[in-house]
């Protein structure tokens, strides 16, 4: 039987994955960090015990590690962090459970699965959603979880016990009907995540029409995620125009804005392209769902 999970390094502190990593010091895991971003590691391991950075020339920090979480902008960058020039996966022991949070690309991913599989590393792709806005931060995310070992994914739910409260299973490296899925987890994903609406129920009424544009999503990285879902799409086979069309409007909308503008920014765009200017809104009283304090 594999030890249980003690010990977790946690690789990319960003909006999402500084809140992920908070979780789990609370409950009892120690954490070794590292961002790009020294500031951010160094402001994560000052306000959260039980965890210690791991500098970039120090491969023995990730030496005692039983998981290895990675929360990083795309696929590409994931494999580099892993088994690139200076790759984490060298310090590793066979057997550490790898779990990759980030929105890759479901190629990506069935490319580093085998990589990984072939020098002793489970791999766990488990992209995240919310029911509410900052469920991150309340332990509260909900796991789309893809693995080819069951093992992995037992010895991993207490991690994710730590992070979120609902599970649900799939097989993320893969996308839709055409790749496998099931349609009654797909749907089941959806209706405790974005599929009901998000946008209208939380990202756009609390954050777009009040202009405060703090959702946490940049307008970037919705962009790439089109991007990802459009490719994914096409390479089933199926032809549809709509994919791009959505893409052509967010990059329009990115025109002007910040290049860490939040996602809810992009109505800028479509008020430029109607020529209007939609009223500001007041911070809505009622919540479409009762959510947790932060």
């Amino acid at each position: 039987m594999a030890p249980s999970i003690k010990i977790i390094g946690f690789v990319g502190l960003g909006n999402a994955g500084y809140h992920l990593a908070a979780n789990l010091p609370r409950a009892g895991f120690n954490l070794v960090v590292r961002d790009a971003d020294p500031s951010c590691t160094k402001k994560f391991v000052d306000k959260n015990t039980k965890s210690t950075i791991a500098d970039e020339n120090d491969g023995n920090a990730w030496k005692e590690v039983d998981a290895l979480i990675t929360m990083l902008p795309n696929g590409e960058i994931v494999r580099d962090v892993l088994l690139g020039e200076a790759g984490i996966e060298r310090h590793l022991r066979p057997g550490t459970v790898v779990v990759d949070m980030s929105s890759s690309s479901p190629f990506d991913t069935r490319s580093l699965n085998e990589e990984l599989k072939a020098i002793g590393l489970p791999l766990i792709d488990a992209p995240i959603t919310q029911t509410h806005l900052h469920a991150i931060r309340t332990g509260d995310a909900t796991f789309m979880l893809g693995c080819d070992s069951p093992e992995a994914i037992d010895r991993a739910m207490p991690l994710f016990k730590a992070m979120g409260n609902i599970i649900a299973l799939c097989d993320s490296l893969v996308a839709g009907q055409k790749f496998g899925l099931d349609p009654a987890t797909m749907t089941d994903v959806l209706n405790v995540g974005t599929g009901r609406n998000f946008s209208t129920a939380y990202s756009m009424r609390d954050e777009g029409l009040t202009r405060r544009y703090q959702s946490g999503y940049q307008l970037a990285l919705l962009i790439k995620d089109m991007k990802i879902t459009r490719d994914v799409i096409s390479l089933t086979g199926f032809e549809t125009g709509l994919p791009q069309l959505a893409i052509g409007y967010l990059e329009d909308s990115l025109v002007g804005l910040k290049g860490d503008a939040d996602h809810t920014e992009c109505l800028k765009g479509w008020e430029k392209r109607a020529g209007v200017e939609l009223r500001k809104s007041g911070q809505p009283t009622e919540k479409v769902v009762e959510e947790k304090g932060i």
